[in-house]
């Protein structure tokens, strides 16, 4: 994966911005040019809110699909990273654009590992990330909402609409004490939409997706009150 050039529709994981400190200045001046890039892209409502960047530690993908009608056989998956516009206050601003590293798939077994890795069900080699992006943020009740948009996963890009629910939007009980948001999300596709259909037999088609995500202030966006650092001034 690492030798390889990212296409046009993927997001190489090498120089996203997360949690984690960017070590080089070369990656940096991309990352920055990277967000450049976004706000650009957004239009004028979006551009005012609160951006956010995942916290690939603390998001994750968990997914569930029939094993020939025995059980729902469960795997995760970790180190999902991207970039966030969100004002609780106001759904309609919501922009997410998040990738996810298919190679790090776990059912929990290393033979079923490299079942799913290879190239009859996500080919991995050929399609290492999952995407998606939002276009759309609709509150059906407090705190709740409906967001839409385009999922890219094995090559094909699908509509795909999610049931998220907004935990808590404070500034984190640890240190350095960043302002954090945390998510719950649950999804359903048809993997045979993506070209997935090898197994028909033994591999459901409807796979049940949740995810549990946070997401911190960018530090690029305009500083917080300097209460907000202290251990003191937590909400």
């Amino acid at each position: 994966m690492h030798g390889k050039q990212p296409t046009p529709d993927r997001i190489d994981p090498r120089v996203s911005i997360s949690g984690a400190r960017v070590r080089h200045a070369r990656t940096l001046v991309i990352a920055l040019g990277l967000c450049s890039a976004l706000t650009v892209a957004m239009p004028a409502s979006a551009k005012d809110a609160p951006s956010w960047v995942l916290d690939p530690v603390h998001t994750r993908v968990m997914f569930a699909v029939s094993h020939a009608g025995f059980s729902q056989a469960l795997g995760t998956v970790s180190g999902s990273t991207g970039t966030l516009v969100f004002d609780p206050d106001d759904w309609a601003r919501t922009r997410l654009d998040a990738t996810v590293p298919l190679e790090r798939v776990d059912l929990g077994d290393p033979s079923w590992n490299r079942a799913a890795l290879a190239q009859r069900l996500l080919d991995t080699q050929a399609h290492p990330l999952a995407r998606f992006t939002s276009e759309s943020a609709i509150p059906t009740d407090d705190g709740q909402a409906s967001v839409c948009g385009e999922l890219t996963l094995r090559g094909g890009t699908r509509p795909l609409c999610m049931d998220v629910t907004v935990n808590a939007v404070k500034r984190h009980p640890m240190p350095p004490f960043r302002r954090t948001a945390g998510f719950s999300a649950t999804a359903v596709l048809s993997r045979s939409h993506f070209g997935i259909v090898a197994w028909p037999s033994v591999i459901g088609d409807e796979v049940t997706i949740r995810i549990e995500a946070e997401a911190v202030r960018s530090r690029l966006a305009e500083p917080e009150p300097e209460q907000e650092q202290e251990p003191g001034a937590l909400q």
